[in-house]
């Protein structure tokens, strides 16, 4: 019973030890330092911008979640239909007005580029994306 309890209280501070050592949570929109400033809104995308994934972050399929996620060193964001289907286009060769139009010819729809533009300012200040050069 005591070594039990030893075990709980060991393990329970190993586990704070590691939240409390770990880098800011990039899924919960913590802010984290980089190239862009924190804060970005939808006027930083104009239409000839090139949206690339942020340094760090691998884009992927993942069967068993039947969803892209987003994977990063301390983990991985499991993203919606919309949010992967974005992600997928943002590969720095592509400029937004053209993401926007291979979205709307893809999904026979118009009206998309305040969504989308909405989308990657969220994804800009999370450092999911980055604008290069």
């Amino acid at each position: 019973m005591r070594l039990a309890a030893a075990a709980v209280r060991v393990e329970a501070a190993r586990s704070l030890w590691e939240r409390a050592s770990r880098p800011p949570d990039r899924r919960r929109g913590a802010l984290v330092t980089g190239d862009t400033p924190a804060g970005a809104s939808a006027a930083a995308f104009s239409a000839d911008t090139k949206p690339s994934l942020g340094r760090g972050f691998r884009l992927q399929w993942e069967p068993a979640q039947k969803a892209h996620v987003l994977l990063y060193p301390e983990g991985m964001v499991k993203l919606n239909g919309s949010a992967g289907e974005i992600l997928t286009r943002c590969n720095g060769a592509r400029t937004v007005a053209e993401i926007v139009s291979d979205l709307e010819s893809a999904f026979s729809t118009t009206g998309l580029e305040k969504d989308v533009r909405a989308f990657m300012a969220m994804a800009l200040d999370k450092q999911w994306l980055e604008i290069r050069g």
